[in-house]
């Protein structure tokens, strides 16, 4: 599908090919979030087959975010929508799935409560810097967080033996890693934030 849509789009004239593109990250940006009733299954607390079925709509959503990514940056159409647009549904997909999977006994609540409260934070200090006229990009430490939590909800989504390993062993273990990471982050975003506004 991904082959498909390249071969098409290298069709278009330069002219054509932007207007086309305008809107082609963004739309798959928020088509993305429609993986979020899929999620909802997981209140069933569903067998090996049924969850491996959702694991893999959830990691197809996150592939769609490194082609709408891709795209953005080839064709240079990167838009101040497509920044707030991308983030956004990428936590609504991520923290959506932890909280399904907490009913389930599949992660715990206060790992979750702990991320969560994390993002809050850190996009409370993104708008005040903003308010500031400096703006705090997404720094390496949360990139890598936000994919370990990826491989993390992943596996737990599994849940049961696949090729024969333990897929919640493994996702719990990720996720402790990603849990360190979102703290650290938090306090990395926090320090960037009093040297730049509460010192000066």
């Amino acid at each position: 599908m991904i082959d498909l849509l390249k071969k098409s789009l290298n069709r278009l004239p330069d002219t054509m090919e932007r207007e086309a593109l305008l809107n082609v990250p963004n739309t798959i940006t928020i088509l993305r979030v429609t993986v979020i009733p899929v999620l909802f299954f997981l209140l069933l607390s569903p067998g090996q087959t049924e969850s491996l079925v959702i694991a893999t709509f959830f990691v197809l959503a996150a592939l769609t975010d490194l082609l709408d990514g891709y795209l953005a940056r080839k064709y240079e159409i990167v838009t101040v929508m497509g920044k707030y647009l991308d983030p956004i549904a990428d936590k609504l997909i991520i923290n959506t799935a932890m909280i399904l999977m907490i009913p389930i006994g599949r992660i715990s609540a206060w790992i979750v409560a702990v991320i969560i409260i994390r993002d809050f934070v850190v996009e409370g200090i993104r708008t005040i810097a903003s308010s500031e006229g400096i703006v705090m990009q997404a720094s390496k430490l949360g990139k890598q967080k936000t994919m370990c939590q990826i491989f993390a909800l992943s596996a737990l989504m599994i849940h049961y033996p696949f090729l024969g390993a333990d897929a919640h062993a493994i996702g719990t273990v990720i996720l402790y890693l990603a849990l360190v990471l979102s703290v650290y982050s938090g306090f990395d975003y926090f320090m960037k934030f009093y040297r730049e506004i509460v010192r000066k």
